[in-house]
């Protein structure tokens, strides 16, 4: 007898469910997309023991008929597609048609569905993948899913679940991320024992983010808009024979992209605040995520990043979102297309925005690895030790978060002569929320009749008005004051210059005018082996920047010409710091991320000092050219050149408004 068999259908969908049901989470994510699907506009979540015990989904869709309903537990049976053609124009989330019978085959499964028109509707039961009850019922209009007992056939699989407020935290991150891409629709999702989120339809987005990250967030992002015509991309056209009769300039389509960005003020420390769909579709993608990274290069520190809300629409045609099982990553036709034209818009728009930084803001502002912004899913105290968010890839949803709850105190001493603690008949003591936001308790978002609006009516601060500035003089020979109509400014001279020479580097390297001085003896300077590995790699860049350096032995450098304005212990230092990357960066980064950094680190070795008396003359002359700069808010390293301190803000700390 044959060794090979064909697997039963049970054990079929408990493989598929592998792949596509990882936690209670992905439970979540796939009925939440089958809800949007079904044009419902509103949609609410419950959960027990962070979705072990139930998970249930109720909308108000178009719902199934009888025959449907018991249909959609077949595996691959779906509504959405018809050929293979259909796969290349994807526009609905779901599509596989796994989602219902891999999550039927490991859980206990309710669904009561009624079509819109039908006057009865269905009840459908099943355990472990198989039906046990199946009838005719009074339902309201739209569809009830009830997953119980998550993975109760498959106790390896649940061993594996993380605690619960670990996998709460998780399906509040899916919900919130949907409920940013739907403004329109109406989002709950409660607990046990309260609602952690309710979020009523929005009339844009900008209204949705200020309905759950509040204003404090809202007023430091940046809108964001932009359109390009694929037929820009430079793709060859189809050949005559190939064409659609009749059409001889078919239409390629259009990548949009809308959102916000976050100004440079705002940062974290790790990429979960990064929310971006491509066609409504959650995902996740390093090469769009690369491109965020160089928008914000040279504008925030390298080891911080941005809060990023983006959307991307383009023809179903140019992107292929059947590549993972949970749909979750997608594959762009274009793909350099796409990246380029991200990173060039988000990098347009915080130029035009030219934003400023608040002086009394800028005290408690510092990057940190927050919740990402996410809804807090309220602790108990009798909850598992175990942070709210656990650290995961770097693409996942949730970050680590210290459980800042402190302990909490006995309300009697018990008596020392007794092991047992004393009964007292006294409510539990729950500690106050670490929340992340000024709520209290649950989040009730948007039940005022008049809320407030999306966008502050306060003036929006930038750094426009920098060449009005008159110089008052010197802080320390460290900081520049400096006043104009609209309040008081203290500029860091350093790195006021740094980003002067910068964009000065960048421009004269462009066009082939960079100066450079030449040493009337050679500076010899001793590097490592992996060091001169470096230096080829980057010889021809340092060239172009000015300098003039060959090999002078197996580890010697012999440095005959430098840019103008570096020199002696500078000019080693400088050399040091662009040798001194990691070797597993140098392989990954590209030519325009290594000129940037050349760059950087010849501006900053060659600008003004700290602790460096300046002239008048000099003062105002750095004030006016850094106006004049395309990025006054930050050096090349991310710190902040200027911060204001507004007329309104000396008003209020005098208390005279």
């Amino acid at each position: 007898m044959g060794r090979i068999r064909i697997l039963s259908d049970q054990v079929a969908n408990q493989i598929a469910a592998g792949e596509v049901v990882e936690r209670p989470a992905s439970v979540v994510k796939e009925l939440l997309e089958n809800s949007l699907d079904a044009d419902a506009s509103r949609i609410r979540i419950d959960v027990e023991a962070g979705g072990r015990k139930l998970i249930r989904i109720t909308d108000n869709g178009c719902g199934m008929v009888k025959d449907d309903a018991l249909l959609a537990f077949e595996r691959h049976a779906t509504s959405k597609l018809r050929s293979s053609d259909d796969l290349l124009s994807i526009t609905t989330l779901g599509f596989r048609g796994e989602a219902l019978p891999s999550i039927a085959s490991v859980s206990r499964l309710k669904l009561e569905t009624r079509a819109t028109g039908v006057a009865t509707g269905t009840l459908v039961e099943i355990a472990g993948g198989s039906i046990i009850h199946f009838e005719d019922a009074g339902v309201p209009p739209g569809t009830v899913i009830e997953v119980r007992d998550l993975f109760f056939n498959t106790p390896a699989r649940r061993k594996f679940l993380r605690s619960e407020q670990t996998e709460l935290s998780q399906i509040a991150a899916m919900v919130t991320h949907y409920a940013l891409a739907n403004p329109t629709k109406h989002f709950e999702l409660h607990s046990a024992s309260h609602a952690l989120l309710t979020a009523p339809g929005a009339r844009n987005t900008a209204e949705r983010l200020f309905q759950i990250f509040g204003a404090d967030t809202a007023a430091l992002m940046i809108p964001v808009a932009a359109e390009m015509d694929f037929a820009r991309s430079g793709l060859p056209e189809l050949p005559p024979w190939k064409r659609p009769l009749g059409d001889e300039t078919p239409d390629f389509g259009h990548l949009r992209i809308t959102g916000f960005v976050s100004k440079p003020e705002l940062q974290k420390l790790n990429r979960n605040s990064i929310y971006l769909f491509v066609n409504h579709r959650l995902i996740r993608d390093r090469l769009v995520l690369h491109a965020f990274t160089e928008a914000y290069r040279n504008i925030i520190p390298p080891t911080s990043y941005p809060v990023v809300l983006l959307f991307l629409e383009m023809p179903p045609e140019e992107v292929d979102v059947n590549v993972h099982p949970a749909k979750t990553e997608v594959r762009f036709r274009q793909p350099s297309f796409v990246h380029d034209f991200i990173r060039d818009t988000v990098r347009a728009a915080l130029t035009s925005a030219r934003p400023a930084a608040s002086f009394a803001a800028a005290l408690t502002n510092s990057p940190h690895a927050s919740s990402s912004l996410l809804i807090d899913v309220n602790p108990l105290p009798d909850g598992p030790e175990s942070p709210v968010f656990q650290p995961r890839e770097a693409y996942t949803f949730g970050t680590t978060l210290d459980d800042p709850r402190p302990p909490i105190q006995p309300v009697s001493e018990p008596d020392p002569a007794s092991n047992a603690e004393p009964f007292i008949l006294a409510p539990q003591l729950v500690p106050e929320s670490p929340g992340r936001f000024d709520f209290s308790g649950s989040i009730p978002v948007g039940y005022d009749e008049n809320p407030s609006p999306a966008v502050s009516n306060d003036e929006p601060q930038t750094l426009n008005a920098l060449a009005t500035l008159k110089p008052l003089g010197q802080l320390r020979d460290s900081f520049i004051l400096a006043v104009n109509e609209e309040g008081l400014w203290i500029v860091d001279q350093h790195v006021a210059h740094e980003r002067v020479l910068f964009e000065k580097i960048l421009r004269d390297r462009e066009v082939e005018a960079v100066q450079r001085q030449r040493l009337l003896m050679p500076l010899l300077i001793d590097l490592l082996p992996a060091q001169m590995v470096a230096f080829a790699t980057i010889a021809e860049e340092l060239d172009r920047n000015g300098f003039e350096a060959e090999p002078f032995g197996p580890r010697t450098l012999a440095i005959k010409a430098a840019p103008v304005g570096l020199e002696g212990r500078e000019l080693e230092r400088m050399l040091e710091e662009v040798l001194a990357v990691p070797e597993r960066e140098q392989q990954t980064e590209n030519s325009e991320t290594r000129r940037r950094r050349i760059a950087a680190s010849i501006a900053c070795h060659a600008a003004i000092k700290v602790n460096m008396p300046l002239e008048p003359a000099k003062i105002d002359w750095l004030l006016q050219e850094l106006a004049k700069t395309e990025h006054p808010t930050s050096c090349p390293h991310g710190r902040p050149i200027a911060l204001k301190y507004t007329h309104k803000d000396i008003q209020k700390a005098f208390q005279r408004i």
